[in-house]
């Protein structure tokens, strides 16, 4: 193709742009239009608020985004041969032209312009190769430069000609600085990747993933596929995002939305248990216990204490009869419904409606009529009923199951017989352990602990302080006492930091659904992170979940990658090292005798660059490099705010999981690696954040792996 016959082509391309975007226009304004009028069309207020909130969706759904082009690539088929090996399905669109994008778009005539990157045909952009062109004769990719097209390459898969990650455009897209917000990776999916995107809803998977794979990414297209797929049941079910912090879901907020997906919720695990405010921190020897899977079975045990045997029948009077139920069939009564494991609050309804259903059977019998509603509901009420229930299955809350297992060493006793040593009793009811056999044991600590440092337990449960350990009891305790509500569909990022009991809760949200696990048992710094995703699964009720891992990375270039495997040995985790196709990048490191100087020098220099520029350093030296910063006229932003103008950040070594930065500054690994038990663990993530270019700075010899 000569110059020329390019600059036609490519002036054809941008054309198409041109009448893809009117058209989206278009069907934007027939949808507000429609919003507009809609309430004189609903038949009642019911159905207008309901055609109101789906043409709102839909509005916002249409929305476009002047910076990304509406396309990436074109599927040209050719024609069929009967003997091409692509099949029924791909012989339907033989000689037909597709521009693929991040959403359907149509012409005035209903005919597509753009077809969304998730309908089926679609499928050919990311899976077919020169070995299985599925009956494509020629995939295009699209460069652009804000939003406009810049440039196109062809591989003629017909041909046996094929690219792959040699694709200048490709790479580019891939090396992309990076500013603000997460993106999305429509146009970079590779053929693994896909193949987890479009896993079925039925199949819950777990992505090992290794720094740079994008397996975040791979969660949230596989959710913007489901909810393309599955729409209205998804739409009913809902579809949960899981992160391990808010700055990380402000990361990645805008990546659904720019597929047109606007009504997915996303929560941090302290959301979703967050029944109680968290006012105290708990002990590290204290949480541990907490978040141990053995206190599932220690409250289960709890409310199974609170119900209890009937001691005497009951004698009911309507005003005209007197009714008694005796002993045998009220302990039948308890026994049946103890069998059939309900919550335990609707376990007490059914308890209290079979004895009401008693009492209904006697005057059936003595009237020959059925009383009526009233009576009924009279009869579930009344005192000797009432009193029934209290005494054999007493009303219980979430908060007051803790707060009594917590403060009554008996019931604690009782429901952790065999499961919990005596010192971890202790430590649970914030007292001193007991001494051990024959002698008097250290001094005693404080039977209870300042707020600050764990729970204060108050007199009531409102009364309480409580940690972010004993939320997550409260939750298992709320799905003992309740029915929790679900999700069709939930994915979990960053998930080798989840706690036996978090994964519980996650559990009761996603009993009747799937899960897309994603982590990395290298990067698992909590003290109770995962050692092996079969165990995690099991807690999360999904022991038959494959697992796939991700090794090849796109994103952090090798040199970073190879200095941070350096770690893998001393982590204790039996995962693969990462790899990278990025031969590019920077990489340096350097002892200074200034680190506070040497930084602010780093960041000036690393604003000469395009993207984004990440401080990182341990968690109590990041005020002090901020207010560095700032006096050398380097303006900042915090990691909570990813849209902030300032495209420096300083970060706290805590909360950088999942996120990535152009050019990242870290500062002192070995007070990184110091500032907590898995400090190791902690300062892999922070190396592999950098996806242009990583500096290292210290003053302190670097740990031992990496030297």
């Amino acid at each position: 193709m000569t110059a020329v016959d390019l600059d036609i082509d490519l002036a054809a391309e941008r054309e198409h742009l041109a009448t893809s975007r009117a058209a989206l226009a278009r069907m934007r304004e027939r949808a507000e239009a429609l919003f507009a009028t809609g309430d004189q069309v609903a038949g009642d207020a019911y159905a207008a608020e309901t055609l109101g909130r789906t043409l709102a969706r839909r509005v916002a759904e249409l929305a476009d985004d002047p910076t990304t082009p509406l396309f990436f690539g074109r599927l040209d088929f050719g024609p069929a041969t009967g003997d091409d090996g692509a099949g029924a399905g791909h012989r339907d669109h033989a000689g037909r032209r597709y521009h693929v994008g991040r959403r359907h778009v149509t012409d005035e005539r209903g005919e597509p312009l753009v077809l969304d990157w998730r309908a089926p045909v679609s499928r050919s952009f990311y899976r077919a190769s020169a070995r299985d062109p599925q009956g494509v004769a020629v995939r295009r990719r699209f460069g652009f430069s804000n939003g406009v097209l810049t440039s196109f390459e062809d591989e003629r898969l017909d041909r046996g000609e094929e690219l792959g990650t040699a694709s200048r455009i490709l790479t580019a897209e891939i090396e992309r600085p990076r500013v603000g917000p997460m993106r999305d990776i429509v146009a970079t999916i590779q053929p693994e990747q896909d193949e987890l995107v479009r896993a079925d809803l039925g199949d819950s998977i777990c992505v090992q993933g290794a720094p740079g794979t994008g397996k975040t990414a791979v969660g949230l297209h596989r959710a913007a596929y489901l909810l393309y797929l599955h729409r209205e049941r998804l739409r009913r079910a809902g579809v949960l995002i899981v992160g391990p912090n808010r700055a990380f879901l402000s990361y990645i907020a805008a990546v659904l939305p720019a597929l047109g997906e606007v009504e997915v919720e996303q929560a941090t695990v302290e959301d979703l248990v967050g029944r109680v405010p968290v006012r105290a921190v708990d002990d590290p020897s204290v949480a541990a216990v907490k978040h141990d899977a053995r206190m599932a079975e220690v409250l289960r045990r709890a409310v199974d204490a609170h119900i209890g045997e009937p001691t005497e029948p009951i004698m009911v009077s309507d005003g005209s009869y007197r009714w008694r139920i005796g002993l045998d069939p009220l302990h039948r009564v308890v026994e049946e419904t103890r069998r059939e494991r309900l919550p335990y609050a609707t376990g007490r309804e059914r308890v209290r409606a079979r004895v009401v259903a008693l009492l209904q059977r006697q005057a059936e019998a003595r009237r020959a009529e059925s009383p009526g509603d009233a009576w009924l509901r009279r009869m579930g009420r009344c005192a000797p009923v009432a009193a029934f229930l209290d005494a054999v299955w007493p009303a219980l809350t979430p908060e007051g199951l803790v707060h009594r297992l917590l403060t009554d060493a008996d019931l604690l006793a009782g429901a952790a017989e065999g499961l919990l040593t005596a010192d971890e009793q202790a430590l649970l009811r914030g007292g001193p352990a007991p001494a051990p056999a024959g002698g008097t044991g250290d001094a005693p600590r404080p039977a209870r602990r300042p707020a600050a440092t764990g729970t204060r337990l108050g007199r009531t449960p409102k009364a309480t302080r409580w940690t972010a350990a004993d939320a997550v009891l409260i939750d298992e305790a709320a799905g003992l006492v309740e029915r929790p509500t679900g999700f069709g569909h939930v994915v979990v990022d960053e998930a080798q930091d989840l706690s036996p009991m978090q994964c519980r809760a996650i559990a009761r949200r996603s009993e009747h659904g799937s899960i897309t696990l994603l982590g990395d048992l290298a990067q698992g710094t909590a003290p109770w992170a995962a050692a092996d995703w079969r165990e995690s699964l099991r807690h999360l009720g999904k022991p038959d979940a494959v697992v796939v891992p991700l090794t090849v990375g796109f994103r952090v270039p090798a040199a970073v990658v190879a200095f941070a495997n350096r770690l893998l040995p001393a982590l204790a985790v039996d995962v693969p090292p990462a790899e990278s196709l990025r031969r590019d990048g920077a990489f340096d490191v350097r002892t200074v005798d200034d680190l506070t100087a040497a930084t602010v020098a780093e960041a000036r220099a690393a604003l000469a660059f395009d993207g984004s520029v990440a401080v990182i350093a341990a968690d109590g030296s990041v005020d002090g490099l901020r207010a560095a910063l700032a006096a050398g006229g380097v303006e900042t932003a915090t990691v909570d705010d990813p849209a902030a103008a300032a495209r420096v950040t300083v970060v706290p070594a805590t909360l950088v999981k999942g996120l990535e930065y152009d050019h990242v500054i870290v500062v002192e690994p070995a007070a990184i690696v110091a500032a907590e038990p898995r400090g190791l663990h902690r300062l892999y993530v922070v190396l592999t954040r950098a996806v242009s270019r990583l500096t290292v700075l210290h003053t302190a010899p670097l740990p031992a792996p990496l030297r």
